[in-house]
């Protein structure tokens, strides 16, 4: 969950403020440098299943100026600033480096595919039990560029080629390509429904093997990654969006490898965001790359002592000491986890007392996996959570069960006050997907409106009746050459203002894209069609793919502009739009299995172009060659699918699904999205409390967004509840919410009231997100050899 924020230029550190600490409720900073070195540095390496995160707000106060400050301090290097501008202005030098940063034979190695592949296999089995659990995924992506720098460093000796930069973003890509495909393939979500929770008059539930199973995640694995590849020149090289966790995962890679404060930096000049710079000229975001005089950076100096003094950063040291908090985070997490086997109470503690614990589900489940997942989502995202959970299971689950509405048990999916809260969740959730894609597609065009108008008024009023119908087309060329959308540009787009590139050998040519587009697409028609046969038509498989496509580069902007990818409205959009296309919806026995297949088509689009343009902005930033990003991604997309099918299957045939491990809470959300546009009928009183919270939501969202498009964003907006999160907070038992919130309020305390900086924060996090993830192996293993509970 991620606040999009800007990054600050480099500067003495100034002392710590209490004050200044405190303007910010929740400064969510992944940052390898001391707190105060960094007033924002974005963290989106959460991503969730429906939801991916919480609407991310601007920073409190204005960035613009941190970033561009009005004279240079030269703290870190001796010579910077001369060889900054320098490099500024000598664009062969920028394509000299960029050149040389391609061309190293580290960019596309064995040994990274091979490091990179055994994190993502650990990344893959925590994504699917948390996902299963409650609709959880993260990419991972810092902790993945750490411990791969972390086995390279103790590899050291044994290194026929130095370990640089470019391999680690290897590693990043190839890990977090494997990591996400759980999600990516519907294993957290829409296979459960298709398997486990279709009812006969809808054709199910669908019995899928395994071997079904690896057939439609390969089928569908790739199409997204092929399909974002022509986006890259747009969003990168020419619009510079800022993909903001892709530009911190850079500048922990380039800290790591000791360059920061010690090679030159490439300045990028970003003319798009004038809201966010109270009209300054131009963004400055530090490049991270080598000098272009010097040989390529030898990462592994012989002592520490070579590392950068004076500069506060000490990468080189510090490495160990977060590689060590990993691990003991990781080894408590795993104790945890095989203790729960043996005496599962811990997974529900009555802290409200035993009758709201057993009559509505009031527990606490003190898992150090989901404490570390509120460290990561931040205070304010975990808090509007715990509101989810309180209006949910705290007022409407009593109100459903009294009024008669939910009859059954409460946790009972189909007829308890469980499964009715779930459509109120929905409702939310689609109210805030379809306000901010909404205006995600909406802003462009006022944009353009608020340029063109003004100056075609002026133009008609200067031209008679007889011009005007004469299609004088001089007179019409001196609308070129505006003003664009943020008054910095002009929309006829100069060459010049262009970032510079990695040269043509090294990028993904125009042949290699349409023929893998070609292949993937035939090949996810192909494997839908032999998964689920005549149940989904050839015409609506080809449907759901267009929309995925389309769809998917709103998802891509969405996650440059703002840090996060919004695949659960994408999703929700596309089950909405397709339901459109069936025949005889209502009727139409198949349509709930259609609708899932081309939600699912959509979801995983998004996910892998949103990826894989984030990685690829790391690898710009520190000149890695974007073809070997692309096949990294490719090779790890491939072993994720089938990982993540074979490791689906483990779980579900040991454990029950839905049971009282694995609730596949997004599983219902999925179906029961489904029926709703399908129009298979809805609980008593449903409509009426869903129409309600939505509306809501809708107008909280729409006052979040448009105070976001502000130069100066107001402090209150944060306490506007972002719709996702508390959708989330409703549809996920209270035991894991209270658990997120504990590690929200430790986020909080830590960097508001400690004033520490984050990055020991999200390591310890990640270390207990994957000790539990990984261990639950042995469970599973334990639980298959029938070993009984204390």
């Amino acid at each position: 969950m991620a606040q999009s924020r800007a990054l600050s230029q480099l500067r003495p550190p100034p002392s710590p403020s209490p004050d200044a600490a405190a303007e910010d409720l929740r400064p969510p900073v992944v940052s390898p440098f001391a707190a105060d070195d960094v007033h924002a540095i974005p963290l989106a390496t959460l991503q969730m299943a429906p939801d991916r995160g919480t609407r991310p707000e601007p920073a409190q106060s204005p960035p613009p100026n941190n970033l561009n400050p009005q004279s240079p301090t030269p703290a870190y290097r001796d010579d910077a600033d001369d060889d900054d501008a320098e490099l500024q202005q000598d664009p062969a030098r920028v394509r000299s480096i960029l050149a040389q940063r391609a061309a190293e034979p580290q960019n596309f190695t064995l040994r990274g595919i091979l490091v990179g592949l055994a994190i993502g296999i650990v990344i893959c089995f925590s994504n699917t039990y948390f996902g299963l659990q409650t609709g959880w995924v993260s990419s991972m992506a810092m902790p993945s560029a750490l411990l791969g720098f972390a086995w390279f460093r103790l590899m050291s000796r044994h290194l026929r080629l130095p370990f640089s930069p470019v391999e680690n973003v290897l590693i990043q890509s190839v890990a977090g390509s494997v990591g996400t495909m759980p999600l990516g393939c519907g294993f957290v979500g829409v296979i459960p429904a298709l398997q486990y929770l279709l009812k006969p008059e809808e054709n199910g539930p669908l019995d899928v093997g395994l071997w079904k199973l690896i057939v439609w995640a390969v089928g569908i694995c790739f199409f997204g990654v092929v399909f974002a590849v022509p986006l890259r020149r747009q969003v990168i090289i020419r619009e510079k969006l800022k993909f903001p966790s892709g530009t911190a995962a850079a500048l922990m890679i380039g800290v790591l490898h000791g360059q920061y404060g010690k090679g030159q930096v490439i300045r990028q000049d970003d003319h798009r965001d004038t809201q966010e710079r109270d009209g300054d000229d131009g963004e400055r975001s530090h490049l991270l790359v080598g000098r272009a005089d010097s040989p390529p950076p030898q990462t592994f100096p012989e002592t520490d002592a070579e590392n950068e003094a004076g500069t506060g950063l000490d990468a080189q040291s510090d490495w160990k000491a977060k590689v060590r908090l990993l691990t003991i985070a990781f080894g408590v997490s795993a104790v945890y986890t095989v203790f729960t086997y043996f005496v599962p109470q811990l997974r529900d503690v009555p802290i409200f007392g035993l009758h709201l614990a057993h009559n509505w589900l009031w527990t606490l489940n003190p898992s150090p996996a989901y404490i570390g997942q509120g460290i990561i989502m931040g205070p304010e995202t975990t808090l509007h959570m715990l509101l989810g959970a309180i209006l949910g299971w705290g007022l409407l689950s009593p109100l459903a069960k009294n009024k008669g509405w939910a009859p059954g048990p409460v946790s009972d999916w189909e007829t308890g006050s469980k499964g009715w809260i779930v459509w109120v969740s929905l409702a939310i959730m689609l109210a805030d997907s379809l306000v901010s894609l909404g205006w995600l597609i909406l802003r462009p065009l006022v944009n353009y409106a608020r340029v063109w108008l003004p100056r075609l008024t002026d133009h008609f009023r200067q031209r008679t009746w007889s011009d005007i119908f004469s299609f004088d087309v001089h007179s019409l060329k001196s609308l070129n050459g505006y003003t664009a959308i943020d008054g910095t540009q002009t929309l006829k787009r100069d060459p010049s203002d262009e970032e510079e590139d990695a040269p043509p050998e090294h990028l993904i040519s125009t042949r290699t894209t349409l023929i893998g587009l070609v292949l993937s697409l035939g090949l996810s028609i192909g494997a839908v069609h032999y998964v689920f046969g005549n149940l989904v038509p050839l015409s609506l498989n080809i449907l759901g793919l267009f929309l995925a496509l389309m769809l998917s580069i709103m998802g891509v902007r969405a996650l440059g502009e703002t840090d996060l990818n919004p695949v659960s409205g994408i999703s929700k959009l596309t089950q909405l739009l397709i339901a459109l296309a069936i025949p005889n919806a209502a009727t139409n026995k198949n349509a709930v299995v259609i609708n899932l297949v081309a939600g699912a088509l959509s979801e995983s689009g998004a996910l892998q172009a949103g990826d894989l343009m984030q990685d690829i902005k790391t690898g710009h930033l520190l000149g890695a060659a974007p073809n070997a990003q692309f096949w990294g991604q490719m090779i790890g997309s491939g072993v994720g699918a089938v990982l993540s099918a074979v490791i689906y299957r483990l779980y579900t045939n040991v454990y029950e699904v839905p049971g009282k491990l694995f609730e596949v809470p997004t599983g219902f959300v999925w179906i029961f999205t489904a029926r709703l546009v399908t129009g298979k009928g809805l609980p008593p009183m449903v409509m009426q409390w869903a129409l309600g919270a939505g509306l809501v939501f809708a107008v909280g969202t729409a006052i979040r967004v448009g105070e976001q498009t502000k130069a100066g964003t107001r402090r209150w907006t944060r306490f506007v509840p972002g719709g996702i999160a508390v959708a989330v907070g409703m549809y996920n038992t209270p035991s894991f919410t209270l658990a997120r919130t504990i590690g929200g309020l430790m986020n909080l305390y830590w960097l508001r009231y400690r004033g520490k900086q984050e990055t020991p924060l999200i390591v310890l996090a990640s270390g207990l997100i994957l000790g539990e993830g990984l261990l639950s192996i042995v469970n599973l293993l334990l639980a298959s050899l029938a070993v009984p509970h204390l």
